[in-house]
């Protein structure tokens, strides 16, 4: 199985990389080759790319940043992932589209399915919502996987900034009111190619659609932070206290969802895929950051 991914750095296409083993062979797909606001250098890319499966892994990211560059954000995330659809639908393979939490306001007392009613209260949001709409029209043999809170051993995450902020700090203030499921990218691209593997084999129509994928389990960003330290501590670290705060006192140019909590049981109906409980993916997620770089 040889799997395109959009975006040749990121935390997916890293973890499917190292995952991918036996399984598929792995085509990272990233700027200047593939620029997702350029239709003709999508096309062009994936094209070239010769694959049986397409990942969309690509986006724009910078949440706090959207917000002064929407139109951005708006042409890599919405027209962007239109443009994958629409050539992967011209190609005739299946296409895994990742989607966000941030599609949702947070305002619901319990996790969200995936026929929730949508609301964004932020551009980088909205720009994601606009890239499921498009997929959905665009590329009927595709599964958008909504995931949320991902952390790994590769590039910028939460694990790696509490650890380098553990370097310094005796304490550290982390929010504590807002839930969400921390998500390990390794154990979302070990399903990631179980899913690509039966998107190919299958064309049922209930393995096409939106699923919600993530860590089992939840918590708060100050729990995470919490076990971060408290698995650090235990690798000869020093102890780093929590100090847990609203966001209110933590001010950021875009809001997040209080409630970012995804149920997954529609993945698990359709493809029998559940993703591990976060705190035993973190812990070795922590091991790895601190043996040194990931390769």
């Amino acid at each position: 199985m040889r799997i395109a991914v959009t975006g040749a750095q990121g935390q997916i296409v890293s973890a499917l990389r190292e995952r991918a083993s036996e399984k598929a062979e792995i085509v990272a797909l990233g700027r200047p080759q593939l620029d997702l606001s350029d239709r003709e250098s999508v096309r062009a890319a994936l094209r070239e790319a010769r694959c049986d499966v397409i990942v969309n892994a690509a986006a724009y990211t910078a949440v706090d940043k959207a917000e002064q560059e929407e139109t951005l954000a708006m042409r890599v995330n919405g027209e962007g992932a239109g443009h994958v659809a629409e050539t992967a639908a011209e190609l005739g393979v299946p296409l895994l589209h990742f989607s966000t939490d941030y599609v949702f306001d947070g305002s619901a007392p319990r996790p969200y399915r995936e026929d929730d009613a949508t609301a964004p209260i932020g551009a980088y949001g909205r720009s994601k919502l606009e890239g499921e709409r498009r997929v959905t029209a665009l590329c009927p043999n595709a599964a958008i996987l909504r995931t949320a809170w991902v952390y790994s051993p590769f590039g910028a995450n939460f694990a790696r900034t509490m650890l380098r902020l553990g370097e310094t700090r005796e304490e550290v203030g982390v929010v504590a009111d807002q839930l969400g499921n921390p998500t390990s990218a390794l154990d979302i691209a070990d399903a990631t190619l179980d899913i690509a593997s039966r998107l190919l084999q299958d064309d049922a129509p209930e393995l096409r659609g939106l699923f919600h994928m993530t860590g089992a389990g939840e918590a708060s960003w100050a729990d995470v932070a919490e076990a971060i330290f408290a698995r650090a501590a235990e690798r000869g670290r020093a102890p780093v206290r929590v100090r847990r705060i609203a966001t209110a006192d933590y001010p950021t140019p875009a809001r997040r969802p209080a409630n970012s909590r995804l149920d997954n049981a529609r993945l698990a109906h359709a493809y029998g895929v559940a993703l591990p409980d976060w705190r035993a993916s973190l812990a070795n997620c922590v091991d790895r950051l601190l043996a040194g770089p990931a390769h």
